[in-house]
């Protein structure tokens, strides 16, 4: 059976379950605090592809790439930069490999660059794109199903990936995210209008919000998305927000069984691909597709 994309899923009316938390998951199992969980795509290959199975058997219809922080320029600070193509492709092969012959679809991950734009910060819009570009460029010939921009809170950083993307594929699915962490604002002011104003008007096919704070504020960023939002939503809240231990590692106190209990709400308000961000396991989201996948 030929696998069905993103866009026809939608299309159809289907409401679909994403994955997990990727760093908070994997430093469960030793990722240390702080360290980019990208230096495991070529360390430990076999714990990416064990959670992304874990994933999967849960229930996820989606799985993304390790490869959040994997434009050349942020993996700079992991000492990876040598390393980008290699480790942009390996992660793609893991994703693969954990969904084999099924219907679970692979997105590439793109995070923000770690650096601010000028002129708070040093980094060309140009060199930002070109960055986004590349790494596109990667995920797309490697195999990817959709490409999903997340975490994203400065406008013109998700503008340049979004052009960055399309200059390689004008047709591949792609999902634009930002985390509203300061409640119904990002934390350089931007809010669910003035991401549909801006992104909205570019040519991605979901708007979505992943991390942020608490569950409420995540709730009430989707509700205002989708009351002015024309294109299906996705959403990746945290389990909640996050306790850091005396060992610096967080911890979560939403359990599986309250972020289940929402997922009729978060359905009601619009979201139509629902997984979990930080904190959020494997039970997690068995417990979110026992509800999608009734």
């Amino acid at each position: 059976m030929a696998k069905l994309n993103l866009l026809d899923r939608l299309a159809r009316g289907d409401v679909l379950v994403s994955d997990g938390g990727t760093g908070t998951n994997l430093q469960k199992i030793g990722l240390p605090p702080g360290s980019a969980a990208e230096a495991w795509v070529l360390k430990q290959p076999e714990s990416i592809l064990a959670l992304s199975r874990s994933f999967i058997d849960a229930g996820s219809d989606i799985i993304l790439t390790c490869t959040f922080g994997a434009t050349r320029i942020r993996l700079e600070s992991a000492n990876l930069r040598d390393q980008f193509e290699e480790v942009n492709r390996k992660a793609v092969e893991i994703s693969r490999a954990a969904v084999g012959d099924s219907q679970v679809l692979v997105g590439g991950s793109i995070g923000p660059t770690g650096h601010m734009l000028a002129p708070l910060g040093t980094l060309s819009v140009e060199e930002a794109e070109e960055n986004f570009t590349q790494q596109a460029s990667i995920l797309v010939d490697s195999g990817v199903d959709l490409i999903v921009i997340e975490t994203q809170f400065d406008i013109g950083e998700a503008t340049a990936a979004i052009r960055g993307v399309r200059s390689v594929d004008a047709s591949i699915p792609l999902v634009c995210s930002f985390s509203f962490d300061r409640g119904a604002r990002t934390m350089m002011g931007t809010t669910p209008a003035n991401m549909v104003d801006v992104i909205g008007s570019m040519d991605v096919d979901m708007l979505g919000i992943n991390c942020g704070r608490s569950l409420n504020e995540n709730l009430d960023a989707l509700i205002q998305l989708n009351q002015v939002s024309q294109k299906p939503i996705w959403f990746k809240p945290n389990a909640g927000l996050p306790e850091v231990g005396d060992d610096g590692s967080p911890t979560y106190s939403i359990s599986p069984e309250e972020m289940g209990a929402l997922v009729p709400v978060w359905m009601e308000a619009g979201a139509r691909v629902i997984g979990g961000c930080c904190g959020t396991s494997p039970e997690h989201l068995e417990q979110i597709a026992k509800i999608v996948h009734v």
